[in-house]
């Protein structure tokens, strides 16, 4: 199909266009009002609801801040880090008074003997929660809850 000469397929317009234009005239019109009555806007939101006014402050921030990481550490030489750690150990030593104190021993191992009783010999219930609840103040008597009939009965 092809179209007369002058005439376009699309006689309503080109609708990427339309809202583009709207965009700009909305923003225009905001904008001249703002020069004439942004500043008065501003205080009386400030003084009124501040609460609002801080929350439009912190949605102009921007959310996503770029932070670069560069490690010190790989970029110093092997002098400069035995500096660095002569110099932590000294102030570590002036900070505890001139003198560090290192307590040295072994973990030996203990035996801990497990009580049998009613509760641990039967078989492991669906609840624990209500296990160790049983046991802090004494079992109790179940009762089922009420059921309620089905709709439509």
């Amino acid at each position: 199909m092809t179209f007369r000469p002058g005439l376009s397929g699309n006689p309503l317009g080109n609708r990427h266009h339309t809202r583009h234009l709207l965009n700009q005239e909305f923003i225009q019109a905001l904008l001249l009002h703002f020069r004439e009555h942004g500043k008065k806007a501003i205080e009386k939101v400030a003084r009124e609801q501040p609460a609002s006014y801080l929350k439009i402050l912190t949605l102009l921030v921007p959310r996503e801040h770029k932070i670069e990481h560069s490690n010190v550490i790989k970029s110093l030489s092997d002098e400069e880090l035995e500096a660095m750690i002569e110099y932590l150990k000294t102030s570590l030593e002036a900070q505890a008074g001139g003198s560090i104190r290192v307590i040295e021993g072994t973990i030996e191992p203990i035996s801990v003997e497990v009580q049998r009783g009613p509760l641990l010999d039967s078989p492991k219930p669906k609840n624990r929660v209500m296990l160790e609840a049983d046991t802090a103040v004494g079992p109790r008597e179940r009762i089922p809850r009420k059921m309620r009939p089905p709709a439509g009965e």
